[in-house]
């Protein structure tokens, strides 16, 4: 069963529905659902997460029973199967359109780094957005999320969230428990070219493990840098957001195998899908008194703040919020900032960070990272 306005689909479980984030005002914690034969009905939002882009609701339904989908797995999807997608495009009404799976597991429509996609040609316009697409047995197969396009209508180029990650979500928001992202405990790259030359390659496919953290799972199960990461649990990975997207749908607290190519030879490893560990007390600190920060919260970049926030930073510490009103807020800083110099000093901990700022200056230099790019400031003190 899909509803008009905030496109979504029914769980025949606790009466909880999934849509995409976007087709909610920020904030919004209770909407009115308007069914396809114009019943209404209050719902409450009881999971959001802007990284994967799903909302999950719950009906309040008063003992209703409610038609439902059955999920797909998948996984076991292929190129060339029939599909449909529903929704309610440009808000004309409930529309269903046809098409086939044209790609899966594609990885560079969201910025999320633990996401893959379902590529699909049936069309998808604004206003499909949430919708459902199911295969021709009526299982979910996934929720429309994105398309390609200048013109802003459909070109048989559009994106499904894959109801495995789908059902990660909704499980956890029916359960109570959060949903926590693997913690590989190593940095991956894309294979590039001259990755797959130096390292003898046969495709420039996979996810290149630049670093291993001395302790965490990926060192314990033995993976090393300069490994090649080519499947996880038998499903091939053409770079890091499939593997991720690989441990994520295999859930903490379980174990996956990992194979890799290693100095040219196939190896095999297991490692143990679990949480970055969560950042101390001594990590975090409200910053106040006569300097740029007055009004920052920050964190030492521990590996559970570094993932949350996509920091891909060695050293530094990172900004976690600004006050508002505040000196921070007033020039510019902003969630995701990373300090790395403050007069001339660097940066590593909260407690180099407080030493740097203790001393009045006429001029404040800093060095700051702001996603891909450094920047050098000046502050009048």
């Amino acid at each position: 069963m899909l509803c008009h306005g905030a496109n979504s689909w029914l769980s025949p479980v606790d009466h909880t529905l999934a849509l995409n984030l976007r087709d909610l005002r920020q904030g919004d914690r209770y909407v009115r659902v308007v069914l396809a034969d114009k019943r209404e009905f209050d719902a409450k939002v009881i999971l959001q997460d802007d990284k994967s882009d799903i909302a999950v609701l719950r009906i309040a339904g008063d003992g209703t029973k409610f038609p439902f989908l059955e999920m797909e797995d998948s996984d076991r999807v292929e190129v060339g199967d029939l599909v449909l997608a529903i929704g309610n495009p440009f808000g004309v009404g409930q529309t269903v359109t046809s098409g086939i799976i044209s790609a899966l597991a594609r990885t560079e429509v969201a910025s999320s780094d633990a996401q893959v996609f379902i590529q699909t040609d049936a069309a998808i316009n604004p206003g499909n957005s949430g919708g459902a697409l199911v295969d021709m047995a009526g299982r979910l197969v996934g929720i429309n999320t994105a398309i390609f396009s200048r013109s802003g209508g459909s070109i048989g180029i559009g994106f499904a969230i894959p109801s495995n990650l789908v059902k990660v979500y909704v499980d956890s928001a029916i359960t109570g428990r959060k949903v926590e992202r693997p913690w590989l405990g190593a940095r991956l790259e894309p294979v590039t070219r001259e990755i797959a030359e130096q390292f003898k390659l046969a495709r420039v496919s996979g996810a290149f493990v630049k670093q291993v953290h001395a302790k965490g799972p990926a060192a314990d199960a033995g993976l090393k840098a300069g490994d090649v990461i080519t499947a996880v649990d038998g499903f091939e990975v053409g770079d890091p957001r499939s593997a991720l997207y690989r441990l994520t749908t295999r859930g903490i607290g379980n174990r996956a195998e990992i194979r890799v190519i290693r100095a040219g030879r196939p190896a095999a490893v297991t490692v143990a899908i679990e949480a970055a560990p969560p950042p101390g007390k001594d990590d975090v600190r409200n910053l106040s008194g006569r300097h740029p920060f007055d009004g920052a919260r920050v964190s030492n970049l521990v590996p559970a703040v570094a993932d949350q926030l996509g920091i891909d930073a060695d050293t530094g510490v990172v900004i976690l919020s600004v006050r508002q009103g505040s000196t921070a807020a007033r020039l510019g800083f902003r969630q995701g900032d990373v300090i790395q110099q403050v007069a001339r000093k660097p940066v590593e901990t909260v407690t180099d960070l407080e030493e740097a700022v203790r001393e009045p200056q006429r001029l404040w230099a800093m060095t700051i990272k702001r996603g891909e790019q450094t920047m050098q400031l000046q502050v009048g003190g």
